[in-house]
């Protein structure tokens, strides 16, 4: 826009150079152009709106106040119809209201400062005319134009080019604005009128949802009123019918206590079923599991006396001359094994067996008449080593099993000190699995460090 609605300010009344104009955007102006009863600033405070020239009243009041607003106000001060009136009269009569100033402008001034009071905050914190453009130009940028606008327009270091260039950059705006945007001024407008129609609604529908509320109110003391009344009536036949309405009662109460006993005797009986079921349970699992494991014992000493009957007959036969076949203790010819435990009386039949059968058999008794020393000594070298679980003590048994897997070399447990255990073990191990044993390497055991 080259010129503004109205006249502009003397560069002598400015008191900014023309350098200082050109940086702020405002071209220098003829010296007949001097605005008409303009009050020189007051850097004390900030204007008022009576006290800025008339010819900007009219883009402060269309920018920062909305039609509702002003027609909740306006119709205060003029004969003005709220509801008839046009949006073209109510923003006639603001600008007049505020050109003439009185009580009406100081209510628009107020009503615009308590709107906002945030932007007159931020642009308080400006030192200059720099400082007001460069807040300007962030409103123009962001958008937020009213706050900025009215906040500028009475700020005390406002100077006229600073309310020039602001009021065209604000003209120049509402002309993109209008002719980019017709239809959403439109629907604006219609979305204001809309708005105003709703709040009126909403206060007749308030206004109307108090009187129902009273009638509600009223009604429901009738209401409590007449039940009330209704219970009292109840209560009199309801008195004649008490006593056999006990008696029942009482009826009901005796039966209630002869079922909760019932209920109780049979609970009992079922809880101390269920306690004797879950003992015969128990007591059954444990005879499964004693008849299990005096069934596995039973396999095993069968397997033993199997073994020692095949044993037994094939020594006679031997002795006999009827054949040199020894199957039961094939496994032990010419294999060195050691004894660890057992009795002595088994022990030396057990001797007599292996050797026999071309074996050789070492006894120690694991430290009752030998010494335990001599145990780790006598482990190197041996093909197998045998131990019976009931007749040796855990210290023999554990330096035992760990010199076995010292040196390699194969260790079995047996069930019991008797022959017939170790028969059963010979006849188990087979010639093969022993010949994969084979002779292990030299040890190199000490015998005093181990």
């Amino acid at each position: 826009m080259n010129t503004p609605p109205f006249r502009l300010a003397q560069p002598s009344r400015l008191k900014l150079s023309g350098d200082e104009l050109a940086g702020a955007g405002i071209r220098a102006v003829d010296p007949c152009c001097t605005p008409a009863n303009v009050s020189p600033p007051n850097t004390r405070r900030r204007a008022r709106l009576t006290e800025l020239d008339s010819h900007l009243h009219c883009s402060i009041i269309g920018t920062c106040l909305s039609t509702h607003e002003l027609r909740k106000l306006v119709p205060k001060f003029t004969g003005l119809d709220r509801r008839n009136a046009s949006d073209l009269e109510i923003h006639h009569s603001a600008v007049e209201l505020a050109i003439e100033g009185g009580p009406a402008a100081k209510a628009l001034h107020k009503l615009l400062d308590e709107r906002y009071a945030a932007a007159i905050r931020r642009f308080d914190k400006a030192a200059d005319d720099v400082d007001l453009l460069e807040l300007w130009g962030e409103a123009l940028k962001s958008g937020d134009i009213p706050p900025a606008y009215w906040a500028l327009m009475t700020h005390p270091l406002t100077t006229m080019p600073v309310r020039q260039k602001a009021f065209g950059d604000l003209h120049m705006l509402s002309h993109l604005v209008g002719a980019a945007n017709r239809a959403d001024i439109r629907r604006l407008v219609a979305l204001e009128e809309e708005n105003a129609a709703l709040k009126e609604k909403i206060e007749r529908q308030q206004g109307r949802l108090h009187e129902l509320g009273m009638e509600r109110d009223a009604s429901i003391a009738a209401l409590n009123a007449q039940l009330a009344q209704l219970t009292a009536q109840a209560c009199r036949p309801m008195a004649a019918d008490a006593a056999g309405l006990e008696a029942e009662v009482q009826q009901l109460r005796n039966k209630l206590a002869d079922a909760d006993q019932r209920v109780a005797l049979h609970t009992s009986r079922r809880e101390a079923a269920e306690q004797r079921t879950l003992q015969e349970q128990d007591a059954a699992l444990a005879l499964r599991k004693s008849r299990d494991k005096a069934l596995a014992q039973l396999k095993l000493v069968q397997s033993e006396c199997d073994a020692l009957e095949r044993a037994t007959v094939d020594a006679a036969d031997t002795a006999s001359g009827a054949g040199t076949r020894r199957a039961s203790l094939d496994s032990v010819h010419g294999k060195r094994i050691v004894y660890v435990g057992g009795r002595p009386g088994s022990n030396a039949a057990l001797k007599r067996l292996v050797e026999a059968a071309g074996g050789d058999l070492v006894v120690h008794d694991g430290g009752v008449e030998d010494r335990k020393g001599l145990l780790a000594a006598a482990l190197p070298g041996a093909d197998i080593v045998v131990f019976p679980v009931d007749c040796i003590d855990h210290d023999s048994m554990n330096t035992l099993k760990r010199v076995c897997e010292r040196h390699r070399i194969d260790y079995h447990p047996v069930r019991t000190a008797s022959v017939a255990s170790f028969v059963e073990l010979m006849a188990r191990l087979h010639p093969d699995h022993l010949a994969q044993l084979g002779n292990p390497a030299p040890s190199a055991f000490c015998l005093r460090h181990g």
